[in-house]
């Protein structure tokens, strides 16, 4: 795949896959700065994104994380972004993904996978009710919008943080 100096590296997938982490090592490989959306967000509002959920509701969060995604897309120092889960669900997103200067690799997991991984960070509001089904169901909803976005997948189940690492360096 290679990624040129120049374009962003995007990490797409569902929650609990491993895009803030992996960001954050790759970034640190490469050079460059880290975005994380949910991070941006929480900064840019003084609230976490449990307590927006709460507050004002998954349109809302949703409206936010458009702006996150669009902002670190628009700068022009290359960065390792790791985007919001659901990005993918909005058509101007998956739109501003595919026209950006970047480079979109889909860390791929299974919701069995997920499930361990998401609940035990405890800020997944998504997740209150039934974490495995929603998992799930979000997985049935998002792989082909992932899957239209991605420049490359990689299977991020049965394998450390490094070799996922390695995966998203190829």
């Amino acid at each position: 795949m290679g990624i040129a100096s120049d374009q962003h590296l995007v990490l797409v997938g569902l929650m609990g896959s491993g895009k803030t982490t992996v960001a954050r090592i790759v970034a640190d490989r490469l050079g460059r700065r880290v975005v994380d959306s949910d991070a941006l967000i929480e900064s840019a509002t003084g609230r976490t994104v449990r307590q927006i959920f709460v507050d004002d509701g998954e349109e809302a969060f949703r409206s936010l994380e458009s702006a996150a995604l669009v902002d670190a897309l628009a700068s022009p120092v290359p960065a390792v972004i790791a985007a919001a889960g659901g990005v993918v669900l909005r058509e101007e997103n998956r739109a501003a993904l595919k026209k950006a200067n970047a480079k979109i690799v889909w860390l791929c997991a299974t919701p069995a996978l997920l499930v361990g991984r998401a609940t035990s960070a405890g800020h997944r509001p998504l997740l209150d009710d039934d974490p495995a089904a929603t998992l799930q169901q979000m997985h049935e909803t998002r792989d082909a919008l992932y899957r239209e976005v991605a420049d490359a997948i990689v299977l991020v189940d049965h394998r450390t943080v490094g070799e996922v690492v390695e995966a998203v360096m190829r």
